[in-house]
């Protein structure tokens, strides 16, 4: 398996304003054989503070807890993050799953003022948002 990093921090202002932008930063572990779930953690002018791998799961499933994703969003003092995870499938469709654990975190993070931007999957060389 390539190795990657977990936790990135960005010291360069980087702005994200699209799902092309979040892809662009998913292409390091786009390819990776297991379903990465990542974090993007953004300040209030929505520049990269860091990015968190999240969780590593199997071919076809990671496992998801809204008390893993916000932790360092509070810890880092976010305004709002972008979640992102690659299908090892290629394929970027959505499943019930996907839809179901954005709507969750969504919902989280309003409770604690924490904004989810977006979440997008990565392939092959596609991506696609959710919301």
């Amino acid at each position: 398996m390539k190795c990657f990093e977990t936790i990135k921090e960005y010291k360069k202002k980087t702005n994200m304003n699209s799902p092309h932008d979040i892809y662009k930063f998913m292409k390091d572990i786009k390819d990776i054989e297991k379903e990465l779930f990542v974090v993007f953690y953004l300040d209030t002018k929505n520049n990269i503070i860091a990015r968190e791998i999240i969780s590593i799961g199997t071919l076809n499933s990671a496992i998801i807890h809204p008390r893993e994703v916000f932790r360092n969003a509070i810890v880092r003092n976010c305004n709002s993050i972008i979640l992102s995870h690659n299908h090892p499938s290629g394929d970027v469709e959505p499943s019930q799953e996907d839809i179901t654990i954005t709507k969750r975190l969504k919902e989280a993070g309003e409770v604690i003022g924490i904004k989810v931007l977006d979440h997008v999957i990565v392939g092959d060389k596609l991506f696609n948002s959710i919301i």
